[in-house]
């Protein structure tokens, strides 16, 4: 498993997954906050499946 996130999409990823997972215990407290795992996880991973899958790359070519 090579990275295949950038720095900006990694950033965004983590944020966005705080975001969802702070609906689960703030505001109006759905279980859907708990999708912000995946967002979270890849973010903090740096290598997202689905990228993979349709051979997209944000992160710039290692050595």
């Amino acid at each position: 498993m090579s990275r295949n996130e950038g720095t900006l999409d990694r950033a965004l990823r983590v944020i966005l997954g705080l975001v969802l997972l702070s609906l689960v215990f703030l505001g109006p407290q759905t279980p859907w906050g708990w999708i912000g795992l995946v967002p979270l996880a890849t973010g903090l991973i740096g290598w997202c499946p689905l990228y993979t899958l349709l051979g997209i790359r944000t992160c710039p070519m290692q050595k």
